[in-house]
């Protein structure tokens, strides 16, 4: 890691020192904010968004009219796009304005010029490597937890979301500013139906009507990391092209309770509305922040043409169809039932 990159803020440097990260992180944006002109009009934009919301049953989406997202939403992630241009998370590719924090050992946290949540940041690993949860979730939840007291941490998977799929990188935004962070244990009642439940460890799927998840809670990483690859092996096992199976990870972290993974499911990358001509065409390409309960939308119209029916067939589109949800569920029955890990 180039030290060069590293803040030197004399406000930021006494959080670090004290293994305060969430502190440390804000005061790193506030700072960044006065020295880096792109991120000070990304907050600027940010202050003046639109927004609307749609309930559904005992949950809450939001829509947000966001035009600095107008680059993540439409990246153009195949094969060839991707060998024909720089790396934008690799070191020597940032801004000479933006500067980070040193998490864990391998990993930068940037503040993220393109803000959807009221303070957005990027961590990516110095190394340039693949976007990959399978060797990365340990990590994952680790920096959840470091940064536990103010953020929330997210994954979005290559195939799904994520706008540099050769590197791996996750995003930190404001805890509770997605409404599934509120709206989850109603969900849970409501729609989940309980695959494991000791002292240690609670598993659940859920299907809302919008979305299909499996929540992971624990208090123990160990544990924690081998429900997931338990889940990942059946996961992976649906899907015939070798590559990572389509997800999107939400993680919050609680002194008191633990971890909470919640581990959407998907089918596709974007809906067909996101290729249809003209005035029918709506840009909203969904990962762990819409499914999250705040859909992105950079284009204006697309904002105002937006509705709950639209927003159903999106989310049905995208999320993993019913029956294979229902064979993931019982396969992740067969293997808890009885079982401590």
């Amino acid at each position: 890691m180039n030290k060069s990159r590293l803040t030197t803020n004399e406000q930021v440097i006494p959080f670090i020192s004290e293994y305060d990260y969430a502190n440390a992180a804000k005061l790193l944006l506030q700072t960044q904010i006065n020295e880096w002109d792109k991120l000070d009009d990304g907050y600027k934009n940010l202050s003046s968004l639109k927004t609307k919301s749609f309930w559904f049953d005992s949950y809450k989406i939001k829509i947000q009219f966001n035009a600095g997202r107008l680059f993540s939403t439409s990246a153009k992630v195949d094969m060839d796009s991707i060998k024909n241009r720089s790396c934008f998370l690799c070191e020597i590719n940032l801004p000479e304005e933006q500067k980070g924090i040193k998490l864990l050992e391998n990993y930068l946290l940037l503040c993220n010029p393109y803000p959807v949540f009221p303070e957005h940041f990027t961590i990516v690993t110095v190394n340039h490597k693949p976007q990959e949860i399978s060797s990365s979730f340990n990590d994952f939840i680790l920096l959840s937890k470091l940064l536990s007291d103010k953020y929330t941490v997210i994954y979005n998977g290559p195939q799904c979301g994520a706008s540099a799929p050769d590197h791996l990188h996750f995003q930190a935004g404001t805890k509770y500013f997605m409404p599934i962070e509120n709206d989850f244990h109603s969900i849970k009642n409501e729609f989940g139906e309980t695959v494991l439940k000791n002292e240690k460890l609670t598993i659940t799927a859920a299907d809302d009507g919008l979305r299909r998840f499996i929540s992971l809670e624990s208090n123990d990483d160990k544990m924690l990391l081998k429900a997931f690859n338990n889940f990942y092996d059946i996961y992976s096992g649906l899907d015939s092209n070798n590559g990572e199976p389509m997800m999107n990870l939400i993680c919050n972290y609680d002194k008191e309770y633990g971890w909470r993974v919640i581990i959407f499911l998907r089918s596709k990358h974007r809906p067909s509305h996101y290729y249809l001509e003209r005035e029918n065409r709506i840009m909203l390409s969904p990962a762990a922040i819409d499914l999250g309960g705040v859909c992105i939308t950079p284009v204006e119209k697309d904002f105002e043409k937006i509705n709950k029916k639209i927003i159903k067939e999106i989310f049905d589109e995208v999320s993993l169809n019913k029956n294979s949800f229902v064979h993931i569920t019982s396969a992740l029955k067969k293997i808890f039932s009885g079982k401590l890990l």
